[in-house]
């Protein structure tokens, strides 16, 4: 398995991994997502690909106080062989060579197997409720 930065002809395979994987919302255009995160810090978009076939994806950044992972899916069929864990093993490395001191993320309520996947790499929960505001509608 290789990871690496996303190019652009991941687009259709991310999107599909992610729909796949249940992280796409209908106010959320993931195309529009990946055309903004190639805008700011595109190396911290990465894909994990075994042979030619995409089987991982997921998108960190780093704002000057906190790290953020969002979009991290790994295609059902290759999940508990360890890719998530060397997706966020290297997000980790890069955010850490930027000076991120914590990294966070968001998990939607009642996903219990991706709760149960970040405690085993040692996060836990904080005491905070998320809150949201949409600047720019993409529906």
């Amino acid at each position: 398995m290789l990871i690496r930065a996303f190019a652009d002809a991941d687009a259709d395979e991310v999107v599909a991994l992610w729909t796949e994987a249940g992280l796409v919302r209908p106010w959320n255009d993931p195309y529009r997502d990946i055309e903004r995160k190639k805008t700011v810090q595109p190396d911290l978009f990465l894909v994990a690909v075994e042979g030619d076939r995409l089987v991982g994806a997921g998108m960190a950044g780093y704002d000057g106080h906190r790290g953020w992972v969002n979009y991290l899916a790994v295609s059902p069929d290759a999940r508990r062989v360890g890719i998530g864990r060397a997706l966020m093993a290297e997000f980790e490395a890069r955010l850490l060579a930027l000076g991120c001191p914590k990294l966070s993320l968001q998990v939607r309520e009642g996903n219990a197997d991706a709760l149960a996947f970040y405690a085993d790499l040692g996060f836990t929960i904080d005491a905070v409720v998320s809150l949201g505001k949409r600047l720019i509608p993409d529906a």
